[in-house]
């Protein structure tokens, strides 16, 4: 049997013969819609990266809603999709030490409409401390900025008769093994900057571990423990409602949360600093014109008063900066939190 041929163009068909070049029809139409698409592909790509993002965002806090991580996102992220033009959704991913939302994003598809809120315990602390992961905080990434730096201050129950680190330091050495240590669970921030002040003052002071932040600072106020480093934005505000003593910070300058604390390295311990940080990855493979577009929006975002402002009043200082920058101190961060950890003797399988 003869296939059936395309008619000259303008010559009428007949009915029959209408129904036998339908197939080739067909494929004539199917063939000219592919050339037109490989011939536009390029040009298409292009515009896709000029009009990002085009619909909304989905921001993983791999942290429970309403904690520190989580009210800082929302601190600065609305002003980032007003700066995209498009809504940015949190999704809150929390469990073992946020490792389970930095999964999630991880394996979320490069495009720049998942983004990964990820910390010092995510990106620096955690490789250290969990024997195994099943994502790379390095390869699985792509830094895109900073967010912030995040003083942890010093704080006692107010029932403890110290007044100031110094006064601390000297009764915790004069009453080794007496005093107890408060920290959010074995690895945190809060345990491991409390471990590196017991080595640089020589203290002998107990490790209490707790499951969450929120749980240790409670038996704080109650008494239960006598003292605790934490993040300032889950400190401060019990430190000025009266509920625990503030004693000092722990950045290199003081905080402009509460600038009446001295800092650690001023109330003799020179150099110490363990200050918490937070910032905004992408998945790996994310095009750089994606990355560039976020970096910028993050950066007026940062700039905007009423965010700097809310930020600071929570101890957490805007530092803004480039992907390349952010990836170097990461690196840096990773080595001095990863020694931290392997000092403490911390390990979770």
């Amino acid at each position: 049997m003869t296939a059936p041929t395309l008619p000259a163009c303008g010559a009428p068909l007949s009915p029959a013969r209408r129904v036998a070049a339908l197939p080739a029809m067909r494929r004539a139409t199917m063939g000219l819609c592919a050339a037109l698409a490989l011939g536009l592909m390029p040009g298409l790509a292009g515009a896709a990266a000029r009009t990002y993002p085009d619909r909304p965002i989905r921001l993983i806090v791999p942290f429970p809603a309403g904690g520190g991580a989580d009210s800082l996102a929302r601190t600065v992220m609305p002003k980032v999709a007003q700066a995209l033009g498009q809504a940015i959704v949190i999704e809150n991913k929390a469990g073992a030490g946020g490792n389970i939302g930095a999964e999630a994003a991880a394996q979320a598809a490069p495009d720049g409409y998942t983004l990964f809120y990820g910390t010092n315990g995510t990106q620096a602390i955690n490789p250290a401390l969990y024997g195994k992961l099943r994502f790379d905080p390095v390869k699985d990434f792509a830094p895109v900025s900073r967010l912030t730096e995040i003083a942890t201050m010093v704080i006692v129950n107010p029932q403890l008769p110290v007044r100031s680190a110094a006064e601390l330091i000297a009764y915790a050495r004069a009453h080794p093994g007496k005093l107890n240590y408060a920290s959010a669970g074995n690895g945190t921030t809060s345990h491991l900057a409390a471990e590196m002040f017991k080595a640089q003052a020589g203290l002998d002071i107990v490790h209490v571990p707790y499951r969450g932040g929120a749980l240790a600072m409670t038996d704080l106020i109650a008494g239960q423990v006598q003292m605790m480093i934490e993040v300032m934005p889950n400190a401060a505000p019990q430190a000025q409602a009266g509920r625990v003593r503030g004693l000092a910070v722990s950045t290199l300058t003081r905080s402009s949360a509460s600038p009446e604390l001295p800092t650690l390295a001023e109330s003799g311990l020179p150099g110490f600093e363990a200050a918490a940080w937070d910032g905004i990855f992408v998945p790996a493979g994310t095009p750089r014109t994606v990355i560039d577009r976020l970096n910028a929006a993050i950066h007026e975002a940062l700039a905007d008063t009423d965010v700097g402002g809310a930020l600071r009043a929570r101890g957490a200082a805007p530092v803004p900066g480039t992907p390349e920058s952010f990836a170097t101190f990461i690196t840096s961060s990773a080595e001095r939190w990863g020694r931290a950890v392997r000092a403490s003797g911390a390990k979770v399988d």
